[in-house]
């Protein structure tokens, strides 16, 4: 195992948070390490004393008794611990599964932006519904400030995860999923889809960028003055599978992102799960007016 894990990366990245969302991961994590152990140590010791203490060898002394014989206190411990343990660990999941529901907005004082992101294969595509631009394997946003990415898939199923800002959250075809996150300090952080999809599954990765709000603007007024516009035949190749470098858009087609949610979508039909915890501009309105809402 030790030879096996030299192999793994020395940055445990899922252990050095950024945000409130995986700080609280980090600290689930922990707790219920701590409790399984309070089981798995002592009955490792256990098995390496008795398998030593009663090992056959010459000479032994030990009694014979292959009768089993009960007794009550030894069974009363080994039962009573691993239920109250086990009572303990589903309390403790309860309420962090609660606390971590992906589309409970996050406790700020400052309005949440907006990503959309859409999984292809093999690379992730953004826009910016309130900026009115789009990236390709690259986003940006202010530090401090909640973001609420609202995610769909355009062909195969896969999953977003940004491991220090939060836990991964998968994307469907047919289907807008929400995750609000949220990063406490500037930095980089590595993005990629957690979900195997083929081929070019290990390029699917991206980075996030926290930074001040000064610098979010800039790079808004950047993206709209340099970069050419997302035109609807841009989309339709983006389709084909292959992988993609980093790529902005000063604007993109209108409702294009509703257009992929619902686009396997019979006409005159509705699709129940098309805004699977995505409110409507009413309830995003709510959410943005109760944001210490716990």
């Amino acid at each position: 195992m030790t030879f096996t894990l030299a192999g793994c990366s020395g940055e445990y990245i899922v252990l050095d948070p950024k945000g409130p969302i995986g700080q609280d991961q980090k600290d689930l994590i922990i707790i219920t390490t701590v409790l399984c152990l309070v089981i798995l140590v002592p009955v490792l010791i256990m098995t390496a004393v008795i398998v030593w203490r009663y090992r056959d060898r010459p000479g032994s002394k030990a009694a014979y008794k292959p009768n089993w014989e009960h007794n009550t206190k030894l069974e009363v411990t080994w039962w009573t611990i691993p239920i109250i343990v086990i009572l303990i660990l589903a309390i403790i999941t309860a309420i962090y599964t609660y606390k971590l529901e992906p589309s409970k907005p996050l406790a700020s004082d400052k309005e949440p932006i907006t990503i959309q992101v859409t999984s292809m294969d093999w690379k992730w595509l953004f826009t910016y519904p309130d900026e009115g631009i789009a990236t390709v394997n690259y986003i940006k946003f202010p530090e401090d400030v909640p973001v609420r990415f609202q995610l769909t898939s355009d062909m195969a199923m896969n999953s977003f995860w940004i491991p220090q800002l939060g836990g991964q959250i998968y994307s469907m075809s047919g289907m807008a999923m929400t995750l609000y996150l949220q990063a406490d300090e500037p930095g980089s952080y590595y993005g990629s889809g957690a979900n195997f999809t083929g081929k070019d599954f290990a390029q699917m990765t991206f980075t996030a960028d926290a930074v001040s709000e000064e610098e979010y603007k800039a790079w808004i007024d950047e993206v709209k003055a340099t970069s050419p516009a997302l035109a609807i035949q841009d989309y339709e190749d983006m389709r084909t599978p292959g992988t993609s470098d980093v790529k902005s858009f000063s604007s993109f087609p209108e409702g294009l992102f509703e257009h992929i949610v619902t686009q396997y979508v019979e006409d005159g039909a509705a699709n129940p799960h098309a805004h699977h915890g995505v409110g409507n501009k009413q309830d995003e309105a709510e959410d943005s007016g109760n944001g210490d809402n716990d």
